[in-house]
């Protein structure tokens, strides 16, 4: 399977679900005050958060990528070698990650032709705006 498709796919699923604009702030980043983080203390801010790589083979792994998202970390996560099995468990556990982030409050995009990155709520990812043609 080639790489641009499975991009073109993943973007495609990932634009379906996330609907919403786009920040007008150039940060990669945009960690939010302590007036717009959730008062739950479940939903607390955690003390460290690492960037971690995760391989996506079977949709068994969805779990544990959203177990270390709801900790606090965030994902990069390689979608190649579940692609090269099934592309629409690809479709699957895209559209998944991507309702799952919109119900912590999370982040999804993607990174390269293969890649995803999942942020937890306290983390949003920039987006360029491109003009349209």
């Amino acid at each position: 399977m080639s790489n641009v498709k499975l991009g073109k796919v993943i973007e495609k699923i990932i634009s379906k679900v996330k609907k919403e604009e786009e920040p007008s702030a150039k940060t990669l980043l945009d960690i939010p005050t302590a007036s717009t983080t959730p008062a739950s203390p479940a939903s607390a801010v955690p003390r460290r958060t690492y960037l971690k790589a995760s391989v996506l083979r079977s949709l068994g792994d969805l779990d544990t990528v959203k177990n270390e998202v709801k900790s606090g970390n965030i994902l990069i996560v390689r979608l190649g070698p579940l692609a090269e099995k099934n592309m629409d468990d690809v479709k699957r556990a895209v559209a998944e990650l991507s309702e799952f982030a919109e119900q912590i409050g999370g982040d999804i995009a993607r990174l390269g032709e293969e890649r995803i990155v999942v942020t937890p709520f306290f983390v949003k990812v920039w987006r360029e705006k491109t003009a349209e043609p």
